[in-house]
């Protein structure tokens, strides 16, 4: 074989490894992210299986012993915290195979709950992150209002309640991080009443589905149930909605 012979074969040797290597990290890839775009895809839960499954086990529990397999809490916690599931007793009765990686109780980031607990249990998720974010503001809302003697907010959003006003409280020892919906992936505002209390703002979640399916809400109705009726998450760490004609507007309870 001739020098020029030589180098033509080790030329195609190249071509072809690194196609192979091209594929491999396409392939990779592909692995990592299946049937997604982006990075921000990929991170989604799905909890349809998780839920289906403990849904199943509270039922069968029900059925035999006639009550409902919950975490004690105070009258004073918040609807959409309260009626915790027990999933280890679940579990250990046999009701449950195992519990879901996404538990709590397997170093995962929600709380499963009950709601309609009285006429029709249904299992929902309780975001832990959520709450994370929104106990962090409500520290470093604290502090700012120690220091300052006022709120940092920004307006009055309705009669009683405020927009926090992040900038306030950011600082280069406390950077807080952004609040994403668990419904839309939107960033989320927070929200303040005269008490001194955080909440997350899920107006714009609630929005999104009164516009997508054209609904004419009563002015009454807590607009909340729109959200927890179309997906398995609570709207933890929230104010009640009612319909001022034109938007959700948060209101005090």
């Amino acid at each position: 074989m001739s020098h020029n012979q030589v180098r033509f074969a080790k030329g195609r040797l190249r071509v072809v490894v690194l196609g192979v290597l091209l594929l491999t990290l396409v392939m990779l890839t592909g692995c990592m992210y299946p049937g997604t775009s982006s990075e921000s895809e990929a991170v989604i839960v799905n909890y349809d299986d998780s839920v289906n499954r403990i849904q199943n086990a509270i039922d069968s529990f029900q059925s035999d012993q006639h009550i409902l397999p919950m975490i004690t809490a105070g009258n004073e916690t918040p609807r959409y915290e309260k009626f915790r599931i027990d999933l280890n007793k679940l579990e250990q009765q046999g009701y449950l195979d195992d519990i879901p990686n996404t538990a709590f109780e397997k170093g995962g980031s929600v709380y499963y709950l009950l709601q309609n607990e009285e006429t029709d249990p249904v299992v929902k998720v309780m975001d832990l992150t959520t709450v994370q974010r929104v106990n962090d503001v409500q520290r470093s809302v604290q502090t700012y209002k120690s220091a300052h003697d006022e709120w940092p907010v920004s307006e009055e959003v309705s009669p009683g309640i405020f927009r926090v006003d992040l900038d306030k409280l950011q600082s280069g020892a406390n950077q807080l991080q952004e609040l994403k919906s668990v419904y839309s992936g939107e960033v989320l505002p927070y929200l303040l009443d005269d008490h001194g209390n955080v909440y997350a703002d899920y107006a714009v979640d609630i929005m999104q589905v009164i516009e997508r399916e054209q609904l004419a809400p009563s002015e009454t109705e807590d607009l909340r149930e729109l959200l927890t009726e179309r997906s398995h998450h609570v709207p933890v760490k929230s104010l009640p909605y009612h319909w001022d004609g034109s938007a959700p507007i948060a209101v005090l309870e």
